[in-house]
């Protein structure tokens, strides 16, 4: 699997905005990848040195549009723990 592919996009909630504060970030991946694929992309792609990486599989969710019923899609989020002092400039806004 290539190391650009996996991470998709970054996630900017309420909730990710409170995590960087403590040097933690969030981004949708790959569903295939795991932990040690994902802290290697960060570190290749942003050039930082990731502690720990923690994977939450975010189910679906029932919606409903003019009267039919569905489903949102499933996906993969990753919160990866740098090292104090780091930053990722993408959630920056540089």
């Amino acid at each position: 699997m290539e190391y650009n592919s996996i991470l998709i996009e970054p996630v900017l909630s309420e909730k990710s905005n409170i995590l960087r504060e403590s040097s933690k970030y969030c981004f949708k991946v790959d569903p295939r990848a795991d932990k040690i694929q994902i802290m290697e992309a960060v570190r290749r792609m942003f050039g930082v040195h990731p502690l720990a990486c923690n994977i939450i599989n975010v189910s679906s969710k029932p919606k409903r549009l003019r009267g039919r019923e569905g489903r949102t899609a499933q996906w993969k989020k990753a919160i990866v723990t740098l090292t104090k002092g780091e930053t990722i400039a993408v959630f920056e806004g540089a």
